[in-house]
């Protein structure tokens, strides 16, 4: 389906024809600074709202809206032209609005722990569909501005690589956004983070890492068996060395299994050779992942050892668990149904 977020100044400059020349940046503005709907840009005439929004109909549908945390996290199930379905959220804090997009329907990834991997794969999003739930959290978050964006919703971004990055070269020169407040999630597709290495986008990546044993880490992340951590510490270092950036470590605490002592040594011994930072969440539950999260008395333990071993570590904030819109836990209602999965303890 076509969208107006997917043409340049130039190719709506055609699009508007004989349209004055004033007309291309009343519409322009209305669209990237601000966050208008195009039905709602009240500066140009009503018959060209009316023209444009029958040629580009709005890519997104909302069927559900849930709220948790007293207003501050909503989340917003989201029904795309064909009948597939994503989810975006957004969180409201007292200096910052940050939005977390989608950037598949579903994902093929396969996290045993992660609701979307268990839903698996549906499409892939287009350049539309992403930046539209940018702009459509950005008008939800006003009067705070939207500064932050996260692509750690659904689905994997490196796997949908050309529209990730035309997204994000799209929302610094469009939305003027700086690339330190942009980041990009990833399990580890070891050669895609060394391309988008070479980008010269200073975007922040944080790398879905949760073990740093490849036993530990293939039950959790089949990609693993793919791009095994020694291929990944490469891409990694490569993505340090290139962007003069430095990276984190997503670390979501399960019980028992990787939130052990061995289990933080291999983690400091992993993230100290890089640099890296590393975000700690405790495991957010799923239907089909039967391990529970670690207690925060386990969570204080596994963060002190790793303090101890010169770590630069956070423990991230839990927000929107009670309407399953915290990490790990989009597409869980299509979910409930699926067989559950066990994953051996060490």
């Amino acid at each position: 389906m076509p969208s107006l977020y997917e043409v340049t100044r130039e190719e709506l400059s055609e699009l508007l024809g004989d349209e004055p020349r004033y007309r291309v940046e009343q519409v322009w503005h209305g669209l990237w600074t601000t966050n208008e709907s195009i039905e709602s840009i009240s500066t140009i005439p009503k018959s060209l709202r009316a023209s444009l929004a029958e040629r580009f109909p709005n890519s997104l549908r909302v069927i559900e809206e849930v709220a948790s945390d007293h207003g501050a996290t909503r989340k917003w199930v989201l029904e795309l032209h064909d009948g597939s379905t994503i989810e975006t959220v957004l969180m409201l804090y007292d200096d910052r609005a940050t939005v977390c997009i989608s950037s598949q329907a579903g994902c093929a990834m396969g996290c045993t722990f992660c609701a979307t991997g268990q839903a698996g794969f549906s499409r892939q999003l287009s350049v539309g569909e992403v930046v539209e739930q940018v702009l459509f959290a950005a008008r939800h978050a006003a009067p705070r501005r939207l500064s932050n964006v996260v692509f750690m919703g659904m689905g994997e971004p490196l796997a949908n690589y050309p529209v990730t990055v035309e997204v994000l070269r799209r929302l610094q020169s469009y939305r003027a956004m700086s690339a330190r407040h942009l980041t990009v999630s990833t399990v580890g597709v070891a050669p895609a983070i060394e391309r988008l290495a070479r980008e010269g986008l200073p975007v922040t990546l944080a790398v879905s890492l949760h073990a740093a044993n490849d036993e530990t880490r293939s039950e959790l992340v089949p990609l693993n068996r793919r791009y095994p951590l020694a291929r990944l510490r490469e891409a990694c270092a490569y993505w340090s060395a290139t962007t003069k950036r430095r990276l984190s470590f997503e670390w979501a605490l399960i019980d028992q299994v990787n939130d052990t002592a061995r289990a933080s040594d291999e983690l400091a011994d992993y993230a100290l050779g890089l640099g890296a930072h590393v975000n700690l969440i405790p495991l957010n539950p799923t239907p089909g992942y039967l391990v529970r999260g670690s207690s925060p008395e386990r969570v204080r333990g596994f963060r002190d050892a790793l303090v101890e071993r010169g770590v630069n570590v956070t423990v991230r904030q839990t927000r929107g668990r009670s309407i399953a819109a915290a990490c790990g836990q989009l597409a869980q209602v299509a979910n409930a149904k699926r067989t559950a999965v066990r994953v051996r303890t060490r």
